[in-house]
């Protein structure tokens, strides 16, 4: 039967009431706990996490700045105050116009370009020889290298003084078999003295971070190589030298800082007419008493080897390793 007016007024009615209802359940719900109010005077957590985050942070620093960055900025600034007081540019001045410290600076970087350039020589061969060559102790000759680079820069000149020096075995040796009065060898006070020492002494801080890359090259690369037909050295150079670059310029780069800098080598090898600038400032600061001098010869050797740490970085951000995946082979450790 069809529906009256008066019940389909009545249904829509019906139907109002129960929506607005419904609506008013929906409004009178209770929002979800919030939790207990946070007691006052405590901070929200964020702010506290970075509160404790510098915690942790400015003591290292403080203690860095106190040791390391105190102490070079007296060095700095004692090299602008000339002796009549005052501060000034005039102890550069003097100081650069001196022979001895062209010479010194000559003999410092001749000196550590040589050193740098045999250690990479002859640090890249005998990792080769230790990575790729089997032979028995490769592995505890590989384990010596740590322990090496260990070794304070006097103890290996120490001992070339009793290898080669002007009493050492070497010449002793000679004495004895032809009777003369003195041996042959004599050049460990000499420029080549100081750059062998200095070769034998920092070779292995490049054949350790070689021999680290040597020990992610792939075996398969190489035995598909050799399948093709090249040659070792051709391998060497077209698959092993390309994945190696980063750590030999590596390498080289810390060779070359540590040359700079270096001095127990040539105080011990007793070489008088080989100066180079660590030298120049003992000998300003210790035994003519110039500190403005020394600082100034100080602060230029920390900027030379700050520009050759700059340019390393440039370089291993030029020529850094490949970021293409590799896939396949089975990686060999260095000595394996």
């Amino acid at each position: 039967m069809p529906r009256t007016d008066t019940a389909v007024m009545a249904d829509r009615a019906d139907r109002a009431d129960v929506a607005g209802v419904a609506d008013t359940a929906a409004r009178t719900v209770p929002d979800p706990d919030p939790g207990p109010p946070a007691p006052p005077g405590r901070r929200p957590a964020g702010r506290g996490r970075g509160r404790s985050k510098a915690g942790w942070v400015l003591p290292p620093v403080a203690a860095l700045g106190l040791v390391f960055l105190y102490p070079l900025a007296l060095v700095v600034w004692q090299s602008f105050t000339p002796e009549d007081g005052g501060h000034s540019t005039a102890p550069y001045a003097a100081v650069l116009a001196e022979a001895s410290f062209r010479d010194a600076l000559a003999n410092t970087v001749l000196i550590a370009v040589g050193a740098t350039a045999g250690a990479l020589a002859l640090g890249l061969v005998l990792a080769l020889v230790i990575a790729f060559v089997p032979f028995p102790g490769g592995r505890a000759l590989s384990r010596f290298i740590d322990i090496f680079l260990a070794f304070p820069s006097f103890l290996i000149t120490l001992a070339l003084l009793f290898l080669y020096g002007t009493v050492g075995m070497a010449n002793g040796l000679w004495t004895d078999v032809t009777g003369a009065a003195s041996g042959p060898l004599d050049f460990l006070r000499t420029p080549w003295g100081v750059l062998l020492a200095e070769i034998t002494y920092f070779t292995p801080f490049v054949m350790r971070p070689l021999l680290a890359a040597f020990s992610q090259v792939e075996t398969g690369q190489l035995e598909a190589a050799a399948a093709l037909g090249a040659r070792p050295w051709r391998i060497v150079r077209k698959v092993i030298l390309p994945e190696a670059l980063p750590s030999l310029a590596a390498g080289g780069a810390l060779v070359l800082v540590l040359c700079l800098n270096e001095f127990g080598i040539v105080l011990f090898t007793g070489a008088k007419d080989v100066v180079t600038l660590p030298m120049l400032v003992y000998t300003k600061a210790i035994l003519d008493g110039d500190y403005t001098g020394a600082c100034v010869v100080a602060v230029v050797n920390i900027a030379l080897s700050v520009a050759l740490y700059a340019l390393y970085r440039t370089v291993v951000a030029r020529t850094g390793p490949r970021s293409a995946s590799r896939t396949g082979g089975v990686r060999r450790r260095a000595g394996a």
